[in-house]
């Protein structure tokens, strides 16, 4: 079957580091360990993605390797993700377990998930498992502009992305435009709003008019902010759907009116309250 993420230029990013990455992705947050979870990594790399997410948190970094070993996707073509847990006081020896669970000798991306503890303690591990070739990339999630510049500030190796809640509706414009002054990229989880924005008229109005879905809208407004978006879904039908972003564009006033949903006042937090 064609792909369906192929034939744009849109479809990836190259980070600050040199190191291309799918601008989709499938994220597999609260997708249980098992079959489930292999799954999902399958379908989703039979439609096409070369993009998946997991972390240490989620208990499914062997599902993942499981299915990419079982895909016949070569794992050159596949950008993993996973992320430290911070409770894991070792990021090195964290990392190396995580390639043990992922059956992978290096992961594309390493980011600290959450700044527990502070924002900077596990920065020197991240570099280290990042010179011990266990990550060819480094970054972070859930950082605030203050935290992600306390980390630069003490960097060896720079973060080149930082994962963080967006869509319409977190639409975090002064952690977006950082992030671009620092070269960091900007990754959006839960763009979908874990279901609930679907619903909303003003998506629900836009997707109409363009004959899409809710969810394409949506996910089509974080390509066009120029993020990194990593839907979770676990349904054939609807990662072929997320997939079919690339052939449509918002307009002008289409994007102005999505942009108008934000509920953040255009913060630089990662998140209105921690949930760590």
């Amino acid at each position: 079957m064609p792909d369906p993420i192929a034939g744009s230029q849109e479809r990836t990013r190259v980070l600050a580091d040199g190191s291309l990455i799918p601008t989709l992705g499938l994220g597999v947050w609260q997708v249980p360990d098992g079959p489930e979870c292999e799954g999902a990594v399958r379908t989703a790399l039979e439609l096409g993605y070369r993009h998946i997410d997991t972390a240490q948190a989620y208990g499914n970094e062997a599902s993942v390797g499981r299915a990419l070993r079982e895909s016949g996707v070569p794992r050159e073509e596949v950008f993993i993700t996973t992320k430290l847990n911070p409770r894991n006081r070792d990021p090195a020896a964290a990392a190396e377990q995580s390639l043990r669970a992922l059956g992978v000798d290096q992961v594309d991306l390493y980011i600290v998930h959450w700044p527990g503890g502070g924002p900077t303690w596990a920065w020197p591990g991240m570099e280290e498992a990042h010179q011990r070739g266990y990550a060819r990339s480094i970054g972070v999630s859930n950082f605030s502009v203050s935290e992600l510049d306390q980390v630069i500030a003490i960097a060896t190796v720079a973060p080149v992305l930082n994962q963080v809640q967006f869509s319409p509706f977190e639409y975090r414009r002064a952690l977006l435009a950082a992030c671009r002054e620092r070269q960091v990229a900007l990754e959006a989880y839960s763009p979908l709003g874990t279901g609930s924005h679907l619903s909303d008229p003003t998506v629900a109005g836009i997707a109409e008019a363009l004959g899409r879905t809710p969810a394409q809208v949506l996910l089509r407004w974080c390509i066009q902010r120029e993020t990194i978006v990593i839907p979770k879904s676990t349904h054939r039908e609807r990662l072929a759907e997320n997939a079919e972003l690339f052939d449509f564009a918002l307009s002008a006033d289409e994007l102005a009116a999505l942009d108008a949903l934000d509920r953040t006042g255009g913060t630089e937090r990662a998140r209105e309250r921690s949930w760590w």
